[in-house]
């Protein structure tokens, strides 16, 4: 049985998601939805996933993923990935969804381009 350990953590207004393990099929991808659900009924907007100590992913896994996303864009937010993991890069690439994501190789990158994305639209 597959675990998914979840953390999370604020850096500049953006709330920082490390998963660890796997997301597949079954109760690591309602983990993953489950959290991402509460960040959006507490009103956290920008969401960043860093995917580096993924050792799994399923397709079920990226269809979450996917849907996570679409939430959080039809609350008015953001969520984007970074750190993947070439398995996940490949997956991605194969599915067509790397085009999907805002995808960052660090946290600092990801985390100010959310800075730039919200004076964008505030100016």
């Amino acid at each position: 049985m597959g675990e998914l350990n979840i953390t999370k953590r604020q850096v500049q207004g953006v709330v920082i998601i490390d998963l660890a393990g796997k997301i597949a099929l079954g109760d690591s991808n309602r983990q993953l939805h489950d959290s991402i659900r509460e960040l959006i009924q507490e009103d956290k907007k920008n969401l960043l996933i860093n995917l580096a100590n993924i050792t799994t992913i399923d397709s079920s896994g990226l269809g979450e993923l996917v849907a996570s996303y679409a939430s959080v864009e039809k609350n008015g937010g953001a969520m984007k990935l970074y750190n993947l993991p070439e398995r996940v890069i490949e997956l991605m690439t194969i599915t067509k969804l790397y085009t999907v994501f805002d995808i960052f190789e660090s946290e600092a990158d990801a985390v100010a381009s959310f800075a730039s994305a919200t004076e964008a639209s505030a100016g």
